[in-house]
Protein backbone atom coordinates (compact mmCIF):
# COMPACT_ATOMS: atom_id res chain seq x y z
CA UNK A 1 0.00 0.00 0.00
CA UNK A 2 1.17 3.33 -1.21
CA UNK A 3 0.84 6.74 1.45
CA UNK A 4 -0.01 9.47 -0.16
CA UNK A 5 -0.59 12.59 1.73
CA UNK A 6 -3.21 15.03 -1.22
CA UNK A 7 -4.50 17.14 2.52
CA UNK A 8 -2.17 19.94 2.65
CA UNK A 9 -5.04 22.60 3.21
CA UNK A 10 -5.89 20.74 6.11
CA UNK A 11 -1.91 20.69 7.60
CA UNK A 12 1.20 20.10 6.00
CA UNK A 13 4.30 18.02 6.41
CA UNK A 14 6.86 19.87 8.81
CA UNK A 15 10.36 20.73 7.18
CA UNK A 16 13.15 19.12 8.81
CA UNK A 17 15.13 22.17 9.15
CA UNK A 18 11.93 23.79 11.41
CA UNK A 19 11.76 20.36 13.31
CA UNK A 20 15.84 21.10 14.07
CA UNK A 21 15.38 24.57 15.03
CA UNK A 22 12.64 23.27 17.54
CA UNK A 23 14.74 20.76 19.36
CA UNK A 24 17.77 22.97 19.71
CA UNK A 25 14.90 25.91 20.98
CA UNK A 26 13.73 22.87 23.23
CA UNK A 27 17.16 21.85 24.63
CA UNK A 28 18.99 25.31 24.74
CA UNK A 29 16.45 27.75 25.35
CA UNK A 30 14.39 27.09 27.97
CA UNK A 31 14.11 30.44 29.61
CA UNK A 32 10.94 32.43 29.87
CA UNK A 33 11.13 35.18 27.88
CA UNK A 34 9.49 37.18 30.04
CA UNK A 35 12.52 36.90 32.84
CA UNK A 36 14.78 39.51 33.18
CA UNK A 37 17.93 36.99 33.54
CA UNK A 38 20.39 35.32 31.13
CA UNK A 39 18.04 32.23 30.21
CA UNK A 40 14.57 34.84 29.85
CA UNK A 41 16.72 37.31 27.83
CA UNK A 42 18.18 35.14 25.19
CA UNK A 43 14.27 33.55 24.70
CA UNK A 44 12.87 37.25 24.59
CA UNK A 45 15.75 37.78 21.06
CA UNK A 46 14.24 34.80 19.69
CA UNK A 47 10.64 35.93 20.18
CA UNK A 48 11.33 39.02 18.65
CA UNK A 49 13.68 38.39 16.26
CA UNK A 50 11.32 36.29 14.73
CA UNK A 51 8.18 38.81 14.65
CA UNK A 52 10.85 41.35 13.20
CA UNK A 53 11.28 38.68 10.79
CA UNK A 54 7.49 38.18 9.78
CA UNK A 55 6.79 41.61 9.85
CA UNK A 56 9.91 42.78 7.17
CA UNK A 57 8.87 40.19 4.90
CA UNK A 58 5.24 41.60 4.97
CA UNK A 59 6.62 44.71 5.16
CA UNK A 60 4.89 45.56 8.57
CA UNK A 61 5.67 46.68 11.55
CA UNK A 62 6.68 44.65 14.47
CA UNK A 63 4.42 45.52 16.99
CA UNK A 64 1.58 44.69 14.76
CA UNK A 65 2.68 41.31 14.82
CA UNK A 66 0.82 39.54 17.65
CA UNK A 67 1.76 35.29 18.24
CA UNK A 68 -1.97 33.36 18.86
CA UNK A 69 -2.12 29.61 19.27
CA UNK A 70 -3.30 29.57 15.47
CA UNK A 71 -5.01 30.93 13.41
CA UNK A 72 -9.17 30.17 15.00
CA UNK A 73 -7.16 32.18 17.76
CA UNK A 74 -6.77 35.17 15.59
CA UNK A 75 -9.65 35.24 14.02
CA UNK A 76 -11.75 34.98 17.79
CA UNK A 77 -9.34 37.76 18.83
CA UNK A 78 -9.70 40.32 16.37
CA UNK A 79 -13.58 39.74 15.74
CA UNK A 80 -14.33 40.13 19.68
CA UNK A 81 -11.95 43.11 20.56
CA UNK A 82 -13.07 44.80 17.20
CA UNK A 83 -16.96 44.87 18.92
CA UNK A 84 -16.03 45.45 22.14
CA UNK A 85 -12.91 48.13 21.70
CA UNK A 86 -13.54 49.41 18.61
CA UNK A 87 -17.40 49.80 18.94
CA UNK A 88 -18.10 48.16 16.01
CA UNK A 89 -22.12 47.34 15.65
CA UNK A 90 -22.20 45.84 11.80
CA UNK A 91 -20.39 42.66 10.67
CA UNK A 92 -20.21 41.95 6.90
CA UNK A 93 -19.16 38.43 6.34
CA UNK A 94 -20.10 35.25 4.10
CA UNK A 95 -21.52 31.99 4.46
CA UNK A 96 -18.74 30.48 3.12
CA UNK A 97 -16.02 31.42 6.00
CA UNK A 98 -14.34 29.06 7.76
CA UNK A 99 -16.03 28.15 11.07
CA UNK A 100 -13.40 30.13 13.17
CA UNK A 101 -15.62 33.36 11.46
CA UNK A 102 -18.78 32.14 10.64
CA UNK A 103 -19.40 30.79 14.90
CA UNK A 104 -17.57 33.73 15.88
CA UNK A 105 -19.96 36.25 14.39
CA UNK A 106 -22.63 33.79 15.23
CA UNK A 107 -22.14 33.88 18.86
CA UNK A 108 -21.68 38.22 18.42
CA UNK A 109 -24.83 38.58 16.45
CA UNK A 110 -27.74 40.27 18.52
CA UNK A 111 -25.24 41.00 21.34
CA UNK A 112 -24.00 44.11 22.56
CA UNK A 113 -26.21 45.91 19.60
CA UNK A 114 -24.69 43.80 16.58
CA UNK A 115 -26.04 42.95 13.44
CA UNK A 116 -24.21 40.38 11.23
CA UNK A 117 -24.69 41.23 7.49
CA UNK A 118 -24.20 38.66 4.59
CA UNK A 119 -22.69 39.32 1.41
CA UNK A 120 -24.49 37.68 -1.97
CA UNK A 121 -22.35 34.72 -3.40
CA UNK A 122 -22.16 34.08 -7.02
CA UNK A 123 -22.53 30.47 -8.52
CA UNK A 124 -19.24 29.88 -7.97
CA UNK A 125 -18.97 31.19 -4.58
CA UNK A 126 -16.85 34.29 -5.01
CA UNK A 127 -18.48 37.64 -3.21
CA UNK A 128 -20.46 39.78 -4.93
CA UNK A 129 -18.89 43.28 -4.87
CA UNK A 130 -21.50 45.31 -5.81
CA UNK A 131 -23.24 44.08 -2.94
CA UNK A 132 -21.06 44.80 -0.52
CA UNK A 133 -20.65 47.91 -1.52
CA UNK A 134 -24.59 47.95 -0.91
CA UNK A 135 -24.11 46.87 2.73
CA UNK A 136 -21.01 49.03 2.86
CA UNK A 137 -23.41 52.03 2.49
CA UNK A 138 -26.36 50.80 4.28
CA UNK A 139 -26.49 53.22 7.31
CA UNK A 140 -23.50 55.29 9.34
CA UNK A 141 -23.13 52.05 11.87
CA UNK A 142 -19.21 51.36 12.36
CA UNK A 143 -18.55 48.43 10.10
CA UNK A 144 -16.46 45.79 10.08
CA UNK A 145 -15.85 43.35 6.89
CA UNK A 146 -14.64 39.46 6.93
CA UNK A 147 -13.85 38.01 4.13
CA UNK A 148 -10.92 35.03 3.51
CA UNK A 149 -8.66 36.01 1.00
CA UNK A 150 -8.57 31.78 0.04
CA UNK A 151 -11.37 30.11 0.72
CA UNK A 152 -10.02 27.02 2.57
CA UNK A 153 -12.53 24.54 0.70
CA UNK A 154 -13.03 25.71 -2.86
CA UNK A 155 -9.73 27.98 -2.96
CA UNK A 156 -11.42 30.64 -4.40
CA UNK A 157 -9.03 34.12 -4.59
CA UNK A 158 -10.65 37.13 -3.08
CA UNK A 159 -10.09 40.46 -4.55
CA UNK A 160 -8.57 41.97 -1.75
CA UNK A 161 -7.28 45.00 -3.35
CA UNK A 162 -11.22 45.68 -4.54
CA UNK A 163 -12.34 44.90 -0.96
CA UNK A 164 -9.67 47.43 0.80
CA UNK A 165 -10.88 50.25 -1.64
CA UNK A 166 -14.41 49.57 -0.39
CA UNK A 167 -13.34 49.31 2.61
CA UNK A 168 -11.59 52.53 2.64
CA UNK A 169 -13.98 54.90 1.13
CA UNK A 170 -16.52 53.59 3.58
CA UNK A 171 -14.28 54.01 6.73
CA UNK A 172 -15.01 50.55 7.01
CA UNK A 173 -12.73 47.86 8.65
CA UNK A 174 -11.37 45.26 6.82
CA UNK A 175 -10.31 41.37 8.79
CA UNK A 176 -9.24 38.80 6.15
CA UNK A 177 -8.50 34.83 7.34
CA UNK A 178 -5.49 34.52 5.45
CA UNK A 179 -5.05 31.08 6.99
CA UNK A 180 -4.88 30.10 3.63
CA UNK A 181 -2.38 32.65 2.06
CA UNK A 182 0.29 33.28 4.50
CA UNK A 183 3.19 31.52 3.29
CA UNK A 184 2.07 30.54 -0.37
CA UNK A 185 1.71 34.47 -1.40
CA UNK A 186 3.50 37.50 -0.86
CA UNK A 187 2.27 40.47 0.89
CA UNK A 188 3.13 44.13 1.33
CA UNK A 189 0.85 45.63 3.87
CA UNK A 190 2.03 49.05 2.62
CA UNK A 191 0.37 48.37 -0.41
CA UNK A 192 -2.52 46.19 0.61
CA UNK A 193 -4.18 47.74 3.49
CA UNK A 194 -5.91 45.16 5.52
CA UNK A 195 -6.52 46.18 9.29
CA UNK A 196 -6.61 42.65 10.55
CA UNK A 197 -5.20 39.35 9.77
CA UNK A 198 -4.77 35.70 10.99
CA UNK A 199 -2.08 33.24 10.09
CA UNK A 200 -1.03 29.55 11.24
CA UNK A 201 2.35 28.13 10.43
CA UNK A 202 1.00 24.86 10.46
CA UNK A 203 -0.14 25.29 6.90
CA UNK A 204 3.32 26.29 6.08
CA UNK A 205 5.02 23.29 7.06
CA UNK A 206 5.78 24.93 10.20
CA UNK A 207 4.40 23.50 13.71
CA UNK A 208 0.66 23.23 15.01
CA UNK A 209 -0.15 25.03 17.75
CA UNK A 210 1.24 28.44 16.89
CA UNK A 211 0.14 31.49 13.81
CA UNK A 212 -0.16 35.08 14.36
CA UNK A 213 -2.60 37.97 14.23
CA UNK A 214 -1.43 41.14 12.06
CA UNK A 215 -3.41 43.81 14.01
CA UNK A 216 -2.73 47.21 12.26
CA UNK A 217 -0.77 50.17 14.83
CA UNK A 218 -2.74 51.91 16.99
CA UNK A 219 -6.01 50.18 15.80
CA UNK A 220 -7.27 50.36 19.70
CA UNK A 221 -7.64 46.26 20.05
CA UNK A 222 -6.81 45.91 23.53
CA UNK A 223 -6.09 41.75 25.13
CA UNK A 224 -8.67 39.18 24.96
CA UNK A 225 -6.64 36.97 27.00
CA UNK A 226 -6.21 38.50 30.48
CA UNK A 227 -3.41 38.22 32.17
CA UNK A 228 0.69 39.02 32.27
CA UNK A 229 1.68 41.66 29.75
CA UNK A 230 3.32 39.28 26.97
CA UNK A 231 2.88 40.01 23.20
CA UNK A 232 3.47 43.84 24.26
CA UNK A 233 0.49 43.49 26.11
CA UNK A 234 -1.65 42.45 23.79
CA UNK A 235 -1.78 38.45 24.33
CA UNK A 236 -1.34 37.09 27.76
CA UNK A 237 0.68 34.04 28.53
CA UNK A 238 3.89 32.66 28.48
CA UNK A 239 5.56 32.73 24.38
CA UNK A 240 5.45 29.50 23.29
CA UNK A 241 9.64 30.12 22.74
CA UNK A 242 9.85 26.73 20.34
CA UNK A 243 6.45 27.02 18.61
CA UNK A 244 7.34 30.66 17.66
CA UNK A 245 11.19 29.67 16.44
CA UNK A 246 9.76 27.01 14.31
CA UNK A 247 7.01 29.24 12.95
CA UNK A 248 10.20 31.69 11.75
CA UNK A 249 11.86 28.86 10.42
CA UNK A 250 8.48 27.59 8.28
CA UNK A 251 7.93 31.15 7.13
CA UNK A 252 11.87 31.53 5.93
CA UNK A 253 11.23 28.60 4.29
CA UNK A 254 8.25 29.55 2.48
CA UNK A 255 9.46 33.32 1.33
CA UNK A 256 12.52 32.13 0.45
CA UNK A 257 12.04 29.71 -1.36
CA UNK A 258 8.21 30.98 -2.93
CA UNK A 259 8.45 31.63 -6.67
CA UNK A 260 10.20 27.72 -7.01
CA UNK A 261 8.04 26.26 -4.91
CA UNK A 262 5.03 28.09 -6.27
CA UNK A 263 6.09 27.07 -9.74
CA UNK A 264 6.06 23.17 -8.90
CA UNK A 265 2.93 23.22 -6.90
CA UNK A 266 1.24 24.69 -9.58
CA UNK A 267 2.17 21.80 -12.14
CA UNK A 268 0.97 19.74 -9.95
CA UNK A 269 -2.26 20.59 -9.95
CA UNK A 270 -2.44 21.45 -13.37
CA UNK A 271 -1.25 17.91 -14.21
CA UNK A 272 -4.17 16.66 -11.40
CA UNK A 273 -7.17 18.79 -13.37
CA UNK A 274 -5.33 17.86 -16.61
CA UNK A 275 -5.14 14.00 -16.17
CA UNK A 276 -8.83 13.76 -13.88
CA UNK A 277 -10.73 15.01 -16.90
CA UNK A 278 -8.99 12.35 -19.03
CA UNK A 279 -9.43 9.52 -17.22
CA UNK A 280 -13.01 10.39 -15.40
CA UNK A 281 -15.05 11.83 -17.84
CA UNK A 282 -18.22 13.58 -16.18
CA UNK A 283 -15.74 14.83 -13.09
CA UNK A 284 -16.69 18.90 -12.24
CA UNK A 285 -14.96 21.25 -10.12
CA UNK A 286 -16.42 23.37 -7.58
CA UNK A 287 -16.35 26.80 -6.74
CA UNK A 288 -13.42 27.86 -9.17
CA UNK A 289 -10.57 25.36 -8.10
CA UNK A 290 -10.55 23.84 -11.54
CA UNK A 291 -9.31 27.75 -12.51
CA UNK A 292 -5.88 28.35 -12.29
CA UNK A 293 -6.05 31.99 -12.06
CA UNK A 294 -8.97 32.65 -10.26
CA UNK A 295 -8.22 29.95 -7.64
CA UNK A 296 -4.89 29.27 -5.30
CA UNK A 297 -2.41 27.04 -6.80
CA UNK A 298 -2.69 24.88 -3.16
CA UNK A 299 -5.99 22.71 -3.90
CA UNK A 300 -8.50 21.64 -6.01
CA UNK A 301 -12.21 20.65 -4.95
CA UNK A 302 -14.05 18.26 -7.41
CA UNK A 303 -17.43 16.29 -7.54
CA UNK A 304 -17.10 12.57 -9.02
CA UNK A 305 -20.09 11.15 -11.17
CA UNK A 306 -20.96 8.39 -8.38
CA UNK A 307 -24.16 7.91 -7.07
CA UNK A 308 -25.37 8.38 -3.24
CA UNK A 309 -24.91 5.06 -1.83
CA UNK A 310 -21.75 4.24 -3.78
CA UNK A 311 -20.37 7.75 -2.42
CA UNK A 312 -20.52 6.68 1.02
CA UNK A 313 -17.67 4.24 0.78
CA UNK A 314 -15.33 6.33 -1.02
CA UNK A 315 -12.91 7.89 1.63
CA UNK A 316 -13.30 4.52 3.11
CA UNK A 317 -11.94 3.26 -0.32
CA UNK A 318 -8.91 6.04 -0.40
CA UNK A 319 -8.01 5.66 2.88
CA UNK A 320 -7.95 2.00 2.60
CA UNK A 321 -5.43 2.45 -0.40
CA UNK A 322 -3.60 4.91 1.44
CA UNK A 323 -4.59 8.21 -0.01
CA UNK A 324 -5.41 11.05 2.27
CA UNK A 325 -7.63 13.81 1.41
CA UNK A 326 -10.82 15.14 2.55
CA UNK A 327 -14.47 15.43 1.77
CA UNK A 328 -14.81 19.32 2.41
CA UNK A 329 -13.31 20.50 5.43
CA UNK A 330 -10.83 18.31 7.77
CA UNK A 331 -12.09 21.10 10.32
CA UNK A 332 -16.03 19.72 10.03
CA UNK A 333 -14.79 15.72 10.49
CA UNK A 334 -17.52 13.61 12.34
CA UNK A 335 -19.57 16.34 11.48
CA UNK A 336 -22.81 14.75 9.20
CA UNK A 337 -24.10 18.16 8.07
CA UNK A 338 -21.18 18.24 5.23
CA UNK A 339 -20.04 20.88 4.21
CA UNK A 340 -21.51 24.34 4.90
CA UNK A 341 -19.62 25.60 1.69
CA UNK A 342 -20.72 23.28 -1.00
CA UNK A 343 -24.16 23.76 0.68
CA UNK A 344 -24.19 27.20 -0.33
CA UNK A 345 -23.18 27.25 -4.23
CA UNK A 346 -24.33 23.44 -5.00
CA UNK A 347 -28.13 22.31 -5.97
CA UNK A 348 -29.54 19.80 -4.37
CA UNK A 349 -29.13 16.96 -7.48
CA UNK A 350 -24.86 18.41 -7.51
CA UNK A 351 -24.52 17.52 -3.73
CA UNK A 352 -25.69 13.75 -4.25
CA UNK A 353 -22.23 13.22 -5.74
CA UNK A 354 -19.42 12.72 -3.43
CA UNK A 355 -16.96 15.86 -3.26
CA UNK A 356 -13.67 15.67 -2.65
CA UNK A 357 -10.78 18.45 -2.15
CA UNK A 358 -7.35 17.18 -2.78
CA UNK A 359 -4.94 19.46 -1.80
CA UNK A 360 -0.89 19.89 -3.00
CA UNK A 361 2.71 20.64 -1.75
CA UNK A 362 6.02 20.36 -2.48
CA UNK A 363 6.35 17.14 -1.22
CA UNK A 364 4.14 15.72 -4.00
CA UNK A 365 5.05 14.26 -6.69
CA UNK A 366 3.58 13.66 -10.55
CA UNK A 367 3.25 9.96 -9.69
CA UNK A 368 1.60 10.27 -6.21
CA UNK A 369 -1.06 12.29 -7.86
CA UNK A 370 -1.41 9.82 -11.18
CA UNK A 371 -1.59 6.72 -8.29
CA UNK A 372 -4.31 8.57 -6.94
CA UNK A 373 -5.92 9.49 -9.79
CA UNK A 374 -5.89 5.65 -11.22
CA UNK A 375 -7.41 4.71 -7.67
CA UNK A 376 -10.55 7.29 -8.30
CA UNK A 377 -10.64 5.93 -11.75
CA UNK A 378 -10.93 2.17 -10.79
CA UNK A 379 -13.73 3.19 -7.67
CA UNK A 380 -15.85 5.09 -10.65
CA UNK A 381 -15.44 2.14 -12.44
CA UNK A 382 -16.33 -0.83 -10.31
Amino acid sequence: MKNVYLDNAATTQVREGVITKMQGALSNFYGNPSSTHSFGRSAKTGVESARKTIAKYMNAHPSEIIFTSGGTEADNMILRCAVRDLDVKTIITSKIEHHAVTHTVEDLDGKQGVRVLYVALDAHGSPDLIHLEELLKKDDSKKLVSLMHINNEIGNKLDIAAVCTLCKENNALFHSDTVQSIGHFSWDMAQTPVDFMAAAAHKFHGPKGVGFAYIKRNSGMKPMISGGSQERGCRAGTESYHNIVGLEEAFLNAYDNLEEEKAYVLGLKKHFIENIQKEIPGVQFNGLSGDLEKSTYTLVNMRLPVDTQKALMLLFHLDIKGIACSQGSACQSGSSKGSHVLNEILTDEEQRQPSLRFSFSTYNTKEQLDYAIGVLKEFVAQ
